[in-house]
């Protein structure tokens, strides 16, 4: 794990979107940033697990796993 210079961990919070009994897909096109962009979603999709800001730029949705900040 990483941490800042002042000793504090990078990851501040991951929050899980899909769950077991209720999945979340999201076309590319729906695809938003993450706390400004200073986060990541991740998504599974017919390429493996892939970033918001892969997934974009291949042009590839899937089913939105969580959100890392």
């Amino acid at each position: 794990m990483k941490y800042t210079e002042d000793g504090k961990p990078k990851i501040r919070k991951i929050r899980k979107i899909s769950k077991q009994g209720q999945r979340i897909y999201s076309t590319y096109k729906e695809l938003k940033p993450v706390k400004s962009g200073y986060g990541i979603s991740i998504l599974t999709t017919s390429k493996g697990l892939l970033t918001n800001k892969e997934a974009r730029k291949n042009k590839i949705g899937g089913e939105i796993i969580c959100e890392v900040w």
